[in-house]
Formats: C-alpha cells, sequence, structure tokens
C-alpha cells in the first residue's frame, strides 16, 4: 500500500498536522536531489507528493512517475511541466489568492527602499559614519508624482496599484506583456480612471518605478532583457517580486553598472538562490532572500491549503485549488 504523502520539506503549521491526521507522512531528512525525487515519483511508494518550487518535476520526471498528484506550496507552478502533468494523469494544486497583500507590501517596500536608499543609510549608521544632518546626505529619489509602470494586472499588480495610488503615484499598467488586450472600464472596476493602459514599450518608457508581476512563460522569460534596459529612464528603478528568470540578471548587472536605470530591487533571481557577478555588489540595488509571502499568518494559511489539495489528491477527489483539473478525465 503506498504512502499518501511524501513531503520534500515539512510544511509550518497547521499543514503537517493536517497531512498526519489524513494519512501516512513521509518527510525528507534533507532536500531531495533531483535524482532521488525522480527515483521517489517512480517508485510507486507515494500517492501525493507536497513539494516547494525548489523541486523539479519535468517532463522526463512526469513521465516516469507513478503518483497520483502534486501539492505546491506556492502559487507559481513554474517548476512543474504542466502540460506533461496533464499526459500522464497527475493533477496539480496550488496556493493562490493568500499571498496578495503580502507581496504587494513588498513590491511597495522595494520601490519606497531603493527610492530612498534605506540599505545604504542603515549602513551608514551602523558603520558609525553618520556624523549628523548634511543637506545632501543619502539624497534619494520622490516617488509622489511619480509614475509606478505595473507589468502585469492581476491581483498583486492591482493591489501594489492601490498603496501606490495612496502614496500619490501615477500608475500605469501593460496587462500581458509583451502583449497587450483589451480591458475595458468594467473590468478595471473601481480603477477606471485612476491607472492608464500603455503597451509595453510606452510602459518601458516612461516610467520611474517599473514593478513586475507576471508569471513565469515562455513568453515572459527575460521580459526585460539588455535591449529593455536600455529604453528605461536613465533615473528609473526595476522592481521584481515575480519570478526571477523574467529578469536577464546579467544584463541588469551589467546596466546598473554602466547607469543606464538608477537602482533595482529584487525578492527573486534567475538562478536562485544564486546571484548574477555583481550584482551583490551593487550599491543601489536592495536584494531580499524571496520573502514576498513570508508573514506567519500568509505561510500558515498557504500550508493549510497546500494540505487540503494533497489530502484530496490523496483521496482521488480535486483538490479545493487545482491547476490542471483535467488531468483525471483524458
Amino acid at each position: 500500500m503506498p504512502t499518501d504523502f511524501l513531503v520534500t520539506t515539512a510544511l509550518p503549521d497547521p499543514g503537517m498536522a493536517m497531512l498526519h491526521q489524513a494519512g501516512t507522512v513521509t518527510l525528507a531528512d534533507t532536500p531531495l536531489t533531483y535524482a532521488e525525487l525522480s527515483e521517489a515519483c517512480r517508485s510507486g511508494e507515494f500517492k501525493v507528493v507536497v513539494a516547494q518550487l525548489g523541486d523539479t518535476f519535468d517532463g522526463a520526471l512526469l513521465e516516469r512517475a507513478a503518483i497520483g498528484g502534486i501539492s505546491n506550496y506556492a502559487v507559481g507552478v513554474n517548476n512543474i511541466d504542466i502540460a506533461a502533468a496533464t499526459r500522464n494523469a497527475i493533477m496539480v494544486g496550488n496556493t493562490p489568492g493568500v499571498l496578495t497583500d503580502a507581496t504587494a507590501d513588498i513590491a511597495m517596500l522595494l520601490v519606497l527602499a531603493v527610492a530612498r536608499r534605506c540599505v545604504e543609510a542603515d549602513q551608514l549608521v551602523r558603520s558609525g559614519q553618520f556624523t549628523g544632518w548634511q543637506p545632501e546626505l543619502m539624497l534619494g529619489h520622490d516617488i509622489t508624482g511619480k509614475t509606478l509602470g505595473l507589468a502585469g494586472f492581476g491581483r498583486i499588480a492591482r493591489a501594489t496599484a492601490r498603496r501606490a495610488l495612496a502614496f500619490g503615484m501615477d500608475v500605469a499598467f501593460c496587462p500581458r506583456p509583451p502583449g497587450d488586450r483589451t480591458v475595458d472600464d468594467g473590468e478595471l472596476g473601481d480603477f477606471a480612471g485612476r491607472v492608464r493602459h500603455l503597451s509595453w514599450p510606452e510602459l518601458v518608457e516612461t516610467s520611474d518605478y517599473l514593478s513586475l508581476h507576471v508569471p513565469l512563460t515562455e513568453q515572459t522569460h527575460h521580459l526585460v532583457d539588455a535591449a529593455v534596459l536600455t529604453r528605461m529612464k536613465s533615473s528609473a528603478i526595476l522592481v521584481n517580486t515575480a519570478r526571477g528568470p523574467v529578469v536577464d540578471e546579467h544584463a541588469l548587472v551589467a546596466a546598473l553598472e554602466r547607469g543606464e536605470i538608477a537602482g533595482a530591487g529584487l525578492d527573486v533571481y534567475e538562478a536562485e538562490p544564486t546571484l548574477a557577478p555583481g550584482l551583490a555588489d551593487l550599491p543601489n540595488t536592495i536584494l531580499l532572500p524571496h520573502v514576498g509571502s513570508a508573514t506567519v499568518a500568509v505561510r500558515a494559511e498557504m500550508a493549510r491549503l497546500c494540505a487540503n489539495n494533497a489530502v484530496a489528491l490523496a483521496r482521488g477527489i480535486t483538490p479545493p485549488h487545482p491547476v490542471n483539473p483535467d488531468a483525471w478525465t483524458r
């Protein structure tokens, strides 16, 4: 009889308690390598894998897998080949909706912190170099009256827009970069008349702050590349709380070193946790360790959703938050 759940990394409370109450649980002692994860998935010993973003489920692994489902402890599922999972009758669940406000808070934190050079200022004080108020000490950039460009206009982008409007920013968006689509006032709701819809090239060229809120797809991989960076204002600041590979990180380092843009605030990285050479040395960056959803309440709710998905998958029931609901009906 297969174990109900293989958990690659322990979930916060109440996740593990829910899994233990629902069935048998195998918790990996250390992070699984790709080979170890592949072997576990094809062993026939587990019904459901409770996974993290660092666990890669590519087509080769999924073609050989003998599992019924994957419950991903994340909203994003770019670590899973969803098409291959569907072909092989492996349903995937995720944890949408709960981290919208927390991630929007981080986006605005990065806008403010890079603009006002908060980390540099903090280090100045801690190092004993602060000798008193000076007229030109740590001059930064304004945000009030400046344009925040939102790449994407889903839940997190909209939550970021609400915060930016409260700070007196001019908010513009492109709903589906690098492409576009029509967005009418009905879809905009209470944002109608308060935000501007621009094409991707217009957004890049006019934004004082460009904040990324798109999923990682073939179309958005390196959405911000060297060509985009050269079209941005030299005074512009880039913020990424989406997925690391949306930005060509090597090109970003070069642009920052050359002064093509003024700064960057990042919570995600292209080859996470590895940084592009030179990125950590740049004073005009703020680099966070992927903490967009890192509040006690949000991570606990994510764990609850993830466990609920896993329990349903183990029982052969479509989970509350299926990514590919047709996986079991093909």
